[in-house]
């Protein structure tokens, strides 16, 4: 009697420590742990990195090809125009200078310019200081000088000191101003004006970009996106510190660690 008794709780256990999984579509990760009800569980939806590093910005086909890619991004997040990058490449060279284009191996503004005044949009190129790019309404398309190239970028916008980047080879990017500003090449920018056409949201900011991450607020931020792992974490440390204060004369002499309510820091006296 003992014997089956014991049999059935252990096949108890083990079919509630199985659970079937139906297929589910990709992106979405199951997470198995303890709860009271072992039929429960919870499941969330991850996105990959390579997905949101590149999140509304169209990728550059070849490395010769910022310029159309960051144009694309333009007409796609921001005019609402269906195009590809093939499209827009084919677009510049059609109505742009085309034997200068092959010679340079790269779209000028000018080129960008015909394009988008066949397309309908009013465009321009302008000469420009950091307040002007500052006060801008829409996105610009930039070229910089960055890791020993030239490069055609789209700036989204400046906020909180910071210059917020769709960089067609690299995703996402943030800069602080003055980083920026070495980077910038000659001051000039290109903007292509909706007109009667309503903006898509598609380069505005979201709260995300905003995170923008320093060795200071990576641990902070870890732990704060993760409360309940967060305020274990500080019952931890606050259980040590406790711990620590109630170590005698004694044990410190013989290399204990102690802790100072001055400080607020852990102590380790070596012999």
């Amino acid at each position: 009697m003992v014997l089956v008794t014991t049999a059935s709780i252990l096949f108890l256990n083990l079919l509630y420590g199985f659970k079937e999984i139906e297929p589910h579509e990709q992106g979405v990760v199951y997470y198995d742990f303890d709860l009271d009800r072992p039929e429960l569980f919870y499941s969330a939806e991850v996105e990959p990195y390579s997905e949101i590093k590149f999140r509304n910005i169209v990728r550059q086909a070849y490395d010769y090809s910022c310029g159309s890619a960051a144009l694309t991004t333009i007409l796609q997040h921001y005019l609402g125009r269906n195009f590809q990058e093939r499209q827009v490449m084919e677009g510049l060279l059609h109505y742009g200078e085309n034997e200068r284009i092959v010679e340079r191996r790269g779209f000028s503004m000018l080129d960008m310019k015909r394009l988008v005044t066949a397309l309908g949009f009013p465009a321009g190129g302008f000469k420009a200081e950091m307040q002007d790019l500052i006060d801008l309404d829409h996105p610009a398309i930039v070229p910089i000088q960055y890791a020993g190239y030239k490069h055609f970028v789209v700036v989204k916008t400046v906020e909180n000191d910071r210059v917020f980047i769709a960089d067609p080879s690299k995703g996402n990017l943030t800069f602080t101003i003055e980083r920026f500003k070495e980077a910038w090449d000659q001051n000039v920018l290109f903007v292509v004006f909706p007109g009667d056409t309503k903006p898509v949201d598609g380069l505005e900011l979201r709260e995300e970009d905003l995170r923008y991450i320093d060795d200071q607020t990576l641990s902070l931020q870890a732990f704060q996106e993760y409360p309940d792992y967060f305020d274990m974490h500080q019952w931890r440390i606050q259980n040590e510190i406790e711990r620590l204060k109630n170590n005698s004369e004694e044990e410190i002499a013989n290399g204990a660690p102690t802790f100072s309510n001055g400080t607020k820091q852990l102590h380790y006296r070596r012999n």
